[in-house]
């Protein structure tokens, strides 16, 4: 019962659409009625600028940091994996938001944060170099999903959270689909704000 309890609470915590907020709050517009139409800090750093996207970065991550938490927050000895799964699905698929959300690649950090830091900073590490030689955020994403499983097989003795973070992993490409597609046409829109002209 209590599973399902937390599962639940991280879900909601995991659809608060942070770029919906930010967009409509801080800019009156509507992220996604522009550019990708996702709710996700990509997107958002696309249409808004920097400032927005950092704050919708960070506000996706905390989603499952403090999803995944919860159950310590308040006592309980559940694993924790488990509940941060429930923000990724809410981030995905929001219920405050016509459940259409984001890719959930910040939120699926945060999940990882809650659970051991160092394993999310070098995910963190591995997006960040991979953006900076690609100036694909869509690539960086993607590499930083597969490092994490390759990474939590050699510095955690947790099977689980290595399968765990395989099937976020998979489910990160699958929705970075079409992406991969732009890419391989070169045809994936760079990071704007590391390149002076944002290239088709």
């Amino acid at each position: 019962m209590e599973y399902v309890l937390f599962i639940l609470l991280a879900y909601l915590i995991g659809s608060i659409p942070s770029a919906l907020i930010v967009g409509k709050v801080g800019y009156n517009i509507d992220v996604r009625e522009h550019g990708s139409g996702n709710l996700g800090a990509t997107n958002t750093f696309r249409i808004l600028g920097k400032k927005a996207g950092i704050i919708v970065l960070i506000a996706d991550i905390l989603k499952g940091t403090i999803a995944t938490i919860l159950p310590v927050l308040f006592g309980f000895d559940l694993y924790l994996l488990v509940i941060g799964l429930g923000a990724v699905i809410g981030h995905v698929y929001p219920v405050f938001a016509r459940f259409k959300g984001g890719k959930a690649v910040a939120t699926s950090a945060g999940i990882i944060l809650g659970v051991n830091a160092l394993l999310f900073a070098i995910i963190i590490a591995s997006f960040v170099i991979v953006l900076l030689i690609s100036k694909y955020v869509s690539l960086a994403s993607m590499t930083a999903g597969i490092v994490g499983v390759v990474v939590s097989l050699f510095i955690t003795q947790d099977i689980v959270l290595s399968i765990v973070l395989g099937l976020l992993a998979i489910f990160i490409l699958y929705k970075h689909r079409q992406n991969i597609v732009r890419i391989i046409r070169r045809e994936e829109p760079k990071a704007s704000f590391l390149v002076k002209n944002n290239s088709k």
